[in-house]
């Protein structure tokens, strides 16, 4: 089966489908996402960063225009769509940390992401959760308004991975959720983006630290069933979330969607022959100087260029072998998954572009704890982290997911 590209460029095309999927829960309209894909011209970030920034102000100018006290609906349909593209405007900008657009950008879309969760009809609740160390930044959509009478409720903590925002998971994941009855978390740690802009944190190996503090807040909450937490990790969220649950044991299930055993291995896999044979044969400082300069070249790949630029910022190192000194430490080995004790979900796509051939790593490694879920192109859902096809992937992931708090 041949698949339909969006775009000439490999990363313009995954990036485009990644926001024509928030469709399916409200946060894009596909008409709007395709009208401006046009304009982005292969390898330009400017260009992409030109086309969705143009659309988000004008769906945001839209929002504003409408009473929200009247129509509630429709503002908040906007106001979701204007943060989703807004968030794709700042997505290829962090080759350059210093740029303003980094805050001023993320601040948009936070002001019309807040707007649309007060016009919910039980407002999500924006929490900074003390971590050691840090701060967690969350958001908790509750099934119930807070100090009604009802009983607990089985409860979902979403992240994200390498690049993704807790705003975008809650279209991914957490409605579908809400729709099951479930109350929903949302998080960022460090390298994810609150946390690193306000705090300049870059990504920790060891994201228990940042789960347990979401757990130690969720167990508080009368609303909650402390027996049925559950976690899911999106993209390097599939690395995160196991290793969170192989310390945390009132995790009573993971998803990980999809599965990532090493991170290293993807990282070391995206590297060019030449800087590769560099990296391998401990060159450290030709494989900076190598990979550093390949970024200004314009025939060097856009995947690449992005990975890079993209893993600096969110690792918070300068260079290339710092990052990939970083990201050693994220793997499931070392005794790491021998530590699970919950049911794990892992999902596969078989056209993943970042992550390939690493779900059933996962799955041998967990043995019985894990259920390995392959998605195909006959699923419409074998792009990495399913996108396109959210509504496949939830429909395995929360019936899974049920038939686990079943037993609880």
């Amino acid at each position: 089966m041949a698949p339909f590209h969006l775009h000439a460029d490999p990363s313009f095309n995954y990036e485009i489908l990644r926001a024509l999927s928030m469709a399916r829960y409200g946060g894009a309209e596909v008409s709007e996402v395709l009208q401006v894909a046009g304009d982005i011209k292969p390898g330009d970030f400017e260009s992409y960063y030109n086309a969705f920034n143009d659309l988000a102000l004008h769906v945001k100018a839209q929002a504003d225009l409408l009473d929200s006290s009247k129509n509630p609906i429709s503002a908040r349909d906007a106001y979701f769509r204007a943060a989703t593209y807004f968030r794709n405007a700042d997505f290829f900008l962090h080759g350059h940390p210093n740029d303003p657009r980094l805050m001023t950008l993320w601040s948009q879309q936070t002001v019309a992401f807040d707007k649309a969760i007060a016009l919910l009809p039980v407002p999500g609740e924006r929490l900074v959760i003390k971590a050691d160390g840090f701060d967690v930044n969350a958001i908790f959509y509750r099934t119930e308004t807070p100090g009604t009478t009802g009983n607990p409720k089985p409860t979902i903590i979403v992240g994200s991975g390498f690049d993704g925002a807790q705003e975008e998971v809650y279209h991914a994941f957490g409605i579908a959720a809400l729709e099951r009855g479930y109350n929903v978390i949302t998080y960022e740690g460090p390298g994810q983006p609150l946390p690193r802009r306000e705090q300049e944190a870059g990504f920790i190996h060891d994201w228990e630290k940042v789960v347990t503090p979401v757990v130690d807040y969720l167990v508080q909450q009368p609303s909650v069933d402390a027996k049925r937490i559950a976690l899911i990790g999106w993209s390097m969220g599939g690395y995160l979330s196991v290793r969170a649950a192989a310390f945390e044991p009132r995790i009573a299930c993971t998803a990980a969607v999809d599965g990532v055993y090493d991170v290293f291995a993807a990282f070391r896999s995206m590297l060019a022959p030449n800087l590769r044979s560099l990296y391998d044969t401990g060159d450290a400082a030709g494989f900076k100087e190598a990979a550093m300069s390949s970024l200004d070249k314009p025939e060097t790949p856009t995947p690449f260029r992005w990975a890079i630029t993209q893993g600096l910022w969110s690792f918070n190192v300068h260079n290339p072998a710092e990052l990939m000194e970083k990201v050693k430490a994220m793997t499931l080995g070392g005794g790491v998954a021998d530590r699970v004790q919950c049911p794990v979900w892992v999902g596969e796509a078989v056209k993943d572009e970042f992550f390939r051939g690493q779900p059933p790593l996962v799955k041998e490694a967990l043995g019985d704890r894990a259920t390995l879920v392959t998605l195909t192109e006959d699923d419409g859902a074998s792009a990495h982290c399913h996108v396109g096809a959210l509504s496949v992937a939830n429909r395995h992931i929360f019936d899974w997911m049920g038939k686990v708090f079943e037993r609880k």
